[in-house]
């Protein structure tokens, strides 16, 4: 045999424990090698897919077993998806050309006004400009989609572009020239039918269509449409609310490239990985390749530091923040306190007298349910009572209500985490329920204790707008730095995913009619959409744009300010750290001109790869071709020419070369300004960058030296530089961490 001479490929299968039963079987990823014959892109899948059998164990590859071949491979990667026994795993593991294998991993969901909040107008400005995402096709993969919503209406929608090759898999005729594909790769669960509703308002906050009156129980009223609204949309199934497998990601992924989508959009993910043992990063790089725009979700796991998701250079990755609307429901107490706070379901008719207040954590039947599970609570009687719940314990916040109302509560108040900040959200409860900040639930805690009567009641204020310290970061929003990559800032830019308004299957659970069509939810779910609309805008515009010029655009022009013109804030009211809002807060008018860009080629990736000390046989997986690192050579993370800088600086100076290229005057000339972080010097040469043409290509080095000992620990510190001419002003943000070494 001769597979070892030739380039790497990787392969999906699923392992049993013990015996063929499918309840024993287990998926697991496996690297081999390829043979020389395979690796043209211009192989067909004929030959691909003979090549994948090949590696089946001869009693399955003989056996005509179709169903034991779940899935081939044929773009993000080269490879396959199998069940096998324990026994037939081992059998395929003696066959020359194996490298390794490991489980595969269940990842996780992360889970009206927003346009106007990003200075998107109807018949104005970039929205006019970009044509409203025309012509481009926004690949959704998440939990499906509810076909029949009115923000899938293809009303003044044109047909999709000629180069569409995608399927509809609805059973009915659902797919028009707004959703023109769906498709299911949850392996057994074949309905493209989302049964969650995630998918459906990621999908519409993307590019939904212009809906009048669209509100949640009369709250945030107004019209909803996507950040893209004439943009197609192409649907994957490849979650369920209990998650999303790494095979059908890589499935999907490998079919949308096929299929022709523009963007891929992905509200999911899962823990750090290297970049060659995480599917979205390797099906990402794929897609980069073939100019597809990815963005993806930072995960939902802050504000711990060095939390976020979906690393890869190649991908945007997306924080969240706030909105500058509230919600607001107020809880009064008994002793004329008042504690503001949020709901989207707010009764006109609940009384404004003081009712009985409880804390859920001391109930009657002396067992402690802070968290107000259904469980704990079933046997407890609140009739009457309005009553304290805390955030947390693997409880929803609409489930917490729902477990109250049972229990005969006439209404909750939710205290968040104390880490969540000043972050609130504002559910669609089943009950009159107000969420408030930790701080403000201990106060009422503390009433509670205080009194052998406590009373309460919940008055509601309705949609308010105009509040000046947003964006603010949200506390769920994953933080930096990054694990796989230390060398490149994460997240990249952080967007609207706090109470966020969108589209949704099925009515939220409540009494109250008519039933709602649209929901309100947070997370960096809803922020990956905003971005991935904003991307398709900058598509349609700029259709010679590659993937890292675009994101070049949308960081290099991002706010660093709220809308009261002060410095960008955390969940706690701080001043917010790059590792919390990367380039800033999107400004996608400001990202369609510019002035410079960035640009990294897909082969500008290997010898990064190669410089995070991959082996050849790792770097070989991830850009699918056999590479020698010697040969190619390594970089620093920080020479790639990315539009921001993330350095470990000790006593040695450290030097970085990047490139930009002229999209904004022909005949201009841009300076350089520099805010060096404390403890820093910031050397850029040449200081001035003089243009004569549009897409000229000039570069620069940036030289980064300590100027003074650190203290006794390292210390993060951070600054920007910034290239400006008359017209415009291009930022990069430096985030330095400095190590005693002197």
């Amino acid at each position: 045999m001769e597979y070892l001479r030739f380039p790497l490929l990787l392969f999906i299968f699923f392992h049993s424990l013990s015996t063929t039963k499918a309840t024993d079987l287990e998926t697991y990823i496996v690297q081999v090698e390829s043979p020389d014959s395979q690796i043209s892109t211009h192989t067909s899948t004929s030959d691909l897919d003979s090549w994948y059998h090949s590696f089946l164990p001869t009693t399955i590859a003989n056996s005509g077993e179709e169903t034991r071949m779940v899935y081939a491979y044929h773009r993000v990667i080269k490879g396959f998806a199998a069940k096998l026994s324990a026994e037939e795993f081992k059998e395929m593991e003696k066959k020359e050309g194996f490298i390794s294998a490991r489980p595969q991993r269940v990842l996780s969901l992360h889970t009206t006004h927003t346009p106007s909040f990003l200075g998107l107008q109807q018949n104005l400005g970039f929205w006019r400009d970009t044509n409203y995402g025309k012509g481009v096709i926004i690949g959704v993969l998440d939990t499906g989609i509810a076909p029949d919503h009115p923000s899938f209406n293809d009303e003044g929608m044109p047909p999709p572009p000629a180069k569409w090759k995608g399927k509809c898999e609805f059973n009915f005729t659902a797919c028009n020239n707004k959703l023109i594909g769906a498709r299911s790769f949850s392996f057994g669960r074949g309905t493209t039918l989302d049964d969650d509703g995630h998918g459906t308002h990621t999908a519409s906050t993307a590019a939904g269509s212009f809906v009048k009156n669209a509100n949640v129980y009369g709250n945030a009223n107004g019209t909803a449409v996507g950040v893209a609204p004439l943009a197609h949309l192409a649907i994957y199934r490849v979650c369920t609310s209990f998650g999303c497998s790494e095979s059908d990601i890589l499935a999907a992924m490998d079919v949308a490239i096929e299929d022709g989508v523009d963007i891929l959009s992905l509200s999911l993910g899962g823990s750090t990985e290297a970049f060659h043992d995480d599917a979205i990063a390797l099906g990402a790089y794929s897609a980069m390749e073939q100019g597809i725009f990815v963005s993806c979700s930072a995960g939902n796991r802050g504000p711990t530091p060095r939390s976020v998701a979906n690393e890869a250079p190649w991908i945007l990755t997306v924080g969240a923040s706030t909105l500058d609307r509230n919600i607001k429901a107020t809880a009064v107490l008994g002793n004329k306190e008042e504690f503001q706070g949020e709901s989207a379901f707010q009764p006109k008719d609940f009384p404004s007298t003081m009712s009985p207040l409880a804390y859920a954590g001391s109930n009657q039947s002396g067992i402690s349910s802070p968290y107000c599970s259904k469980t704990l609570l079933n046997n407890t009687d609140l009739t009457g009572k309005i009553v304290l719940c805390e955030v947390g314990g693997g409880v929803t916040r609409v489930a917490k209500g729902q477990a109250v109302k049972a229990a005969g509560g006439i209404a909750m108040i939710l205290m968040n985490r104390m880490q969540d900040g000043f972050t609130t959200s504002a559910d669609a409860h089943v009950l009159p329920a107000t969420d408030v900040t930790y701080a403000d639930g201990q106060k009422i805690l503390a009433y509670i204790n205080s009194t052998s009567n406590p009373l309460a009641t919940i008055t509601f204020q309705g949609t308010i707008i105009g509040d000046k310290n947003t964006p603010v970061v949200a506390s769920f929003s994953s933080r930096g730095p990054s694990r796989a990559t230390p060398g490149i800032l994460k997240p990249d830019i952080i967007g609207p995913g706090v109470n966020i308004i969108a589209a949704w299957p099925t009515s939220v659970e409540n009494n109250t009619e008519p039933k709602p069509t649209f929901n309100i939810i947070s997370g960096t779910s809803m922020s990956c959409p905003h971005l991935s609309g904003v991307a398709a805008l900058l598509k349609s515009a700029h259709p010679d744009w590659s993937p890292s010029i675009i994101k070049s655009a949308i960081m290099t022009t991002a706010d660093t300010v709220n809308l009261g013109n002060n410095t960008i804030q955390d969940e706690n009211h701080e001043p917010a750290n790059l590792f919390a809002v990367g380039a800033g807060h999107v400004n996608p008018s400001r990202a369609n001109d510019p002035g410079l860009v960035y640009d990294i080629q897909p082969k500008d990736y290997i010898p990064y790869l190669c410089g995070l000390n991959y082996t050849n046989r790792e770097v070989g997986v991830i850009v699918q071709q056999k590479i020698n690192c010697l040969e190619v050579g390594s970089i620093q993370q920080g020479q790639l020419n990315y539009p921001s800088f993330s350095i470990i600086l000790g006593s040695t100076p450290q030097t970085y070369t990047r490139t930009v290229i002229n999209v904004g005057e022909a005949s201009s000339s841009y300076t350089v300004d520099v805010v060096a972080p404390p403890g820093v010097n910031v050397k850029v040469e040449p200081s001035v960058l003089n243009f004569t043409q549009l897409n000229q290509k000039m570069s620069y080095q940036v030289t980064f030296t300590q100027t003074a000992n650190s203290s006794s620990s390292t210390v993060d510190v951070e600054g920007f530089l910034k290239w400006k001419s008359t017209k415009y002003s291009v930022r990069s943000p430096i985030a330095a961490l400095l190590t005693r070494v002197f």
